[in-house]
């Protein structure tokens, strides 16, 4: 088989477009991430390391983090599919907000850990709120995305040996 140089140019072309959009595509998918967390106002972008170390934990951070994640899980695909229902987000507000009421009782990590701790909360409990229809300037799935964004950033910067992404 005989490939000319036009038809071999134009198959290079379609190549480079291809790869060109799908970097293209994964950098839009990446910025409308960050913009929908930043137009929720999201405190997580605060957190720092140890000393470019993870944070220790506790048995009760541990625990709260791990029943906040599988609260979120069991309606994770219904949002991401739009089809959560107001009283399911209300729900997992619900559930969300209790387990963070528990780490404010039980948790007893160092002063700084304990400071970082709290980027993460504030993430939680406005993720929360807007879930609740609380905030008007925004819609519920944006509540949900603050919560998914600090449950990420929970595992990329606090020691939770259980935790995976």
């Amino acid at each position: 088989m005989k490939l000319s140089v036009s038809r071999l140019a134009g198959t290079g072309i379609l190549v480079f477009c291809a790869i060109a959009f799908s970097g293209l595509a994964a950098t839009v998918a990446g910025e409308a991430h960050r913009h929908a967390r930043a137009q929720a106002g999201s405190a997580i972008d605060q957190i720092k390391l140890d000393a470019g170390k993870k944070w220790s934990t506790d048995a009760a951070l541990r625990s709260g983090m791990a029943a906040i994640r599988a609260a979120f899980e069991t309606d994770h695909a219904r949002i991401d599919s739009g089809n959560e229902a107001d009283a399911e987000y209300d729900a997992l507000a619900e559930r969300i907000e209790a387990q963070v009421n528990g780490l404010f009782r039980n948790c007893h990590l160092p002063a700084a850990a304990d400071a970082n701790l709290h980027f993460l909360i504030a993430d939680l409990l406005r993720g929360a709120g807007v879930m609740r229809g609380r905030d008007p300037a925004h819609e519920r799935h944006q509540g949900a995305q603050l919560v998914h964004g600090a449950l990420a950033a929970y595992g990329r910067t606090f020691d939770d040996p259980h935790w995976a992404p």
